[in-house]
Order: structure tokens, then sequence, then C-alpha cells
């Protein structure tokens, strides 16, 4: 009888965890807030960096567990101990532009910095440190840049089911998904997005953005001949041109703002209803 109880009690406790792991999360997890890099036109000091590593006769890429080098030691500072988050400067290999003004709305915004971990001093010589990658969002190499950490806001999600598909206009400023994590051109829940609205523009940490886009437009998101679909016979029309002033916008999505500057957002997609791209709109909500 005992036995069959407890097995009766593990079974139970089988069927119980999985529904508990299931949670939804309250606010974005660690992968979110320090991987989602960032775009800024604000100075990022590039004095502090990665040298090498270990193993450097044959590895060019450095990944967590790693020993990696700084060009930082005790006479500038270093402990045993320190902390420290690494980044690099990226740019877009392709440079396919996906609609007509993201080349000068991304210029305007700043530079795109891509987060790639952390790093944890282990041992301090007099001019360079020893340290440890003990988180990774990407492989690290030679010259990236060093910061000493600093804890990001994790901003807490807003009550689930609490989307508007049909939302009225808020009235408050519209900017533009401009650029995507890793120069992606379309994005869904739990993408990072960079959007042209930054603190100049009211922007903080914890805002929601509301992304849509504008219906009876002429711009195809689907890579094709200009204005095919227009043009291909029995497309069909209707005798009164419409546009964005006469027919509703369609809202697409949300995300939360994780970082700011003063011209840009790092927006974490939490809700899309399919995909976003590069060129639809964002408004504060």
């Amino acid at each position: 009888m005992r036995a069959r109880n407890l097995i009766g009690f593990f079974l139970l406790a089988l069927l119980a965890f999985p529904a508990a792991a299931q949670q939804p999360a309250t606010a974005p997890v660690e992968v979110d807030v320090y991987c989602s890099g960032t775009v800024t036109n604000e100075a990022v000091p590039t004095d502090t960096y990665l040298i090498t590593g270990e193993q450097s006769n044959f590895k060019v890429t450095f990944q967590q567990g790693d020993l990696v080098y700084i060009n930082k030691g005790s006479s500038q500072g270093a402990k045993v101990g320190d902390e420290f988050l690494v980044s690099r400067r990226e740019k877009d290999a392709v440079k396919y532009k996906w609609f007509s003004q993201q080349p000068g709305l991304l210029r305007a915004m700043g530079r795109v910095w891509a987060d790639l971990g952390r790093l944890r001093v282990v041992h301090v010589d007099a001019d360079v440190s020893t340290a440890e990658i003990v988180y990774s969002c990407s492989y690290m190499q030679r010259g990236d840049v060093v910061q000493p950490f600093r804890q990001r806001p994790a901003p807490p999600y807003k009550q689930a089911g609490a989307f508007d598909h049909f939302a009225p206009v808020s009235g408050k400023p519209v900017g533009m998904v401009v650029a995507i994590k890793a120069f992606a051109q379309s994005g869904s829940a739990g993408d990072p997005v960079y959007v042209n609205l930054g603190s100049s523009q009211g922007v903080k940490v914890g805002d929601y953005l509301r992304i849509f886009r504008y219906q009876g437009v002429q711009n195809e998101s689907a890579y094709q001949t200009w204005r095919q679909s227009f043009q291909v016979y029995g497309f069909g029309s209707v005798p009164l041109r419409y546009n964005w002033e006469n027919v509703p916008r369609e809202i697409i999505g949300e995300g939360i703002v994780l970082r700011v500057s003063p011209n840009a957002a790092t927006v974490l997609l939490t809700l899309s209803r399919r995909e976003i791209y590069t060129g639809d709109y964002a408004e504060i909500e």
C-alpha cells in the first residue's frame, strides 16, 4: 500500500511539474535584457578591450567558460571579481535597403552595438587582467569593447490579454521599426527590434510600443518587381482610391522598451500577430 502511495505521489509530481514550468514570464529574462543590443549616437568608451585569450594559437573566437585577457590591470584599478560587459559595433554586411528611408533613419539613430556577454576577472597583473567568460550572447574576439558591468532593469510585462487589436491612435509620437537584431528584416515575438523613438521623444524603459501597418499603401513587403501586384490583371479595383487616411490601420503587435538612447529604443517584441518587418510603424501606447 505504501509503495503504491509513493508511486502515485511521484506520478502526480511529474504531471504537475510541466504545468509549473510553463508559467508565463512576468518580466524579460537575462538573455532579453543583456543580449538585445542597442543603437545610440552617444560616445561609447573603447579604451578597454579584449586583447586575446588562451589557446590563441588556433582559436580566433571565445565562448562561455574560456579565459581571455583585457588591457586593464591593477595599475588601472582592476581587481579580482570585477565584472565587465562586452560589446561590438555592428555593420550590415549585406547593406540591403528594405525601405527607402532605412539608411538615413539608422544613421540619425546612431551606431548599432551588439551585446556579446559578461566577463569576471580571475587574475590581475599590472596592466593586464585574465577574465572568465561567465555568460555568452555570442562569440567574442580580439578588439571587442569591454565596459564595467552595470545592472540593467527588467521592467515587468503588462497584464496578459491586454492587447487591443483595434486600439485607436494614441496621439503620442510615432516612429518606425528601422532595424532588427543582427540586421534581420523581419521579426516576431521574442525578437529585439530598434525603433527611432528615444528619450528625446519621451520614451522610457518599461514603456510599451504598439506596432502597426498602414493599409492602402502600394509598397509590397515581399521582394518582387515594383508594383507587380497592382498591375497584374484581375488583382481587383474599387471606384475610390484608398489609402491610410480612409482605411483602418492594421495593428500587428507590441513590445516593451528595454533600453533607450536619445534617438532610439531597443524594443523586445512581446506579441506579434504575424511577421513584423523593418519599415512597420511604432507608436507609444
